[in-house]
């Protein structure tokens, strides 16, 4: 079985900074996929920001030049670095990897248990 854990939400004015992680355990042989979305209340998920196959990024107009996405392949590890946020980034924010078990071909999503994030002064 392979588990998601994310941390690094919380409470933060206006204009300021979070870091979000997200790292996978279990049975991985590789990754080929690495994303974050975000739900806000009474609105459907959005994809926020994710690596392509290609290993290219790409991000939510809303988002693009104050999010950045990265990762640590040694780590199973993504991150988001969200900076100068606004209250309009409120929402639970997920990450969602696709997973292949060693020797095995086929990959599965799978979702971190998500973090909230408040943008409030």
């Amino acid at each position: 079985q392979v588990q998601l854990v994310e941390s690094g939400g919380g409470l933060v004015q206006p204009r300021g900074s979070l870091r979000l992680s997200c790292a996978a355990s279990g049975s991985i042989g590789s990754i080929t996929r690495m994303a974050w979305y975000r739900q806000a209340p009474g609105k459907q998920r959005e994809l926020v920001a994710a690596f392509t196959s290609g290993g290219t990024t790409n991000y939510a107009d809303s988002v693009k030049g104050r999010f950045t996405i990265s990762r640590d392949n040694a780590k199973n590890t993504v991150y988001l670095q969200m900076n100068s946020l606004i209250p309009e980034d409120t929402a639970v924010y997920y990450c969602n990897m696709y997973v292949s078990k060693p020797g095995r071909s086929y990959s599965n999503a799978y979702w971190g248990q998500g973090t909230q994030v408040t943008v409030s002064s």
